[in-house]
């Protein structure tokens, strides 16, 4: 999906589903993750800080024991917490279960998506690769972007479709048996990696003319004057994204304003995701302000000059003031983008 940024192109972030209908969204790149009841309705939504030691896993998934897997590389640490890492053991991947695309468990069985091959591999046992059987991947079932299973059910989150975002629920990859196509919640949407784009509309990057100042007479004029600018993030509208989540105080500790992470974040993400592929870390992130700031010029006869900010927003929401400002004398705005890139690869 446009806007939604898949698993292949984001590494430590992933969907995953454990015990009695609990789903996890992990976002490494935010130190933390969610937890919720149901994705469809948005139901008891928590966040929750992301141990050091279960950050940054190429795949996450959760199995019927109540267990919690993180695999990195050829080998897989398995948890009871992601968020305090209590119980770790860390196993070896069987060399017949490297490489996937996406891995899940449900009703004691793991399974493993190659996507490329077209086929998912079937086992109870990830270290010894125990009673594993090979199916092929049924065509309308290869291009999740994300796979979860939970008590015998398989999902996988939709690619590209005009209905929003949406995930698939069945019982048999290789027959494309559905339980029916859901819609994901807005405040679950809100959490994913470039899910801002799909709620709130892509970022736009554009120089606001906040004054102009023109010398009528025929004499030069030297001009000095206070003006006020806006400086600083819109902290009142993207709050509005974390309103209905349960957001635990060490994720408060860690990130301090999350919302304010997750915008910085969606910035960072090139266009195809709806971002600007910007870094704003040198800007200020405080809540928005005016600011004062004295001016002084000599403008000769009938000369004008423009004062431009730059300003980041998403979808036609203003939500970061840039510092700088940049001053000319033609009445159209720069082209430049007075910020440098992030080293975001999506």
């Amino acid at each position: 999906m446009k806007g939604i940024i898949p698993k292949s192109k984001a590494k430590g972030i992933d969907f995953c589903a454990m015990g009695d209908w609990y789903y996890y969204i992990i976002r490494s790149d935010l130190g933390c993750f969610m937890m919720s009841r149901n994705l469809n309705k948005g139901y008891d939504m928590s966040i929750w800080s992301l141990h050091p030691s279960c950050q940054n896993g190429d795949h996450y998934l959760g199995d019927w024991n109540s267990y919690l897997y993180v695999i990195k590389g050829n080998s897989f640490r398995r948890v009871t917490n992601l968020e305090t890492d209590n119980g770790a053991e860390v196993f070896s991947l069987h060399p017949n279960c490297q490489g996937g695309d996406h891995y899940f468990a449900t009703t004691n069985y793991f399974y493993i998506i190659f996507q490329e091959k077209g086929t998912y591999r079937r086992t109870t046992n990830l270290n010894h690769d125990s009673e594993a059987v090979e199916y092929k991947l049924h065509p309308n079932l290869r291009n999740g972007l994300y796979y979860w299973g939970v008590q015998g059910f398989i999902s996988f989150l939709k690619p590209a479709s005009d209905w929003g975002v949406e995930f698939y629920t069945g019982t048999d990859l290789s027959k494309d048996e559905r339980d029916g196509v859901y819609s994901a919640h807005p405040d679950v949407v809100n959490f994913l990696p470039g899910g801002l784009s799909v709620t709130k509309g892509p970022a736009f990057g554009i120089w606001e003319n906040i004054k102009t100042i023109t010398n009528d007479s025929n004499t030069t004029v030297r001009w000095q004057k206070k003006i006020n600018k806006k400086v600083g993030y819109n902290k009142e509208k993207m709050s509005q994204i974390t309103h209905n989540w349960k957001i635990a105080t060490s994720v408060t500790a860690e990130t301090g304003d999350l919302a304010k992470l997750i915008a910085k974040v969606q910035f960072s993400f090139s266009a195809e995701y709806g971002g600007s592929h910007v870094s704003t870390e040198k800007e200020s992130w405080n809540e928005l302000t005016e600011v004062e700031e004295t001016l002084s010029f000599e403008l000769k006869p009938n000369e004008s000059l423009y004062l431009w900010q730059y300003k980041l927003g998403l979808g036609d929401e203003p939500v970061l003031f840039c510092r700088d400002l940049k001053i000319d004398d033609v009445p159209n705005p720069p082209t430049e983008v007075p910020l440098s890139l992030s080293l975001s690869q999506s």
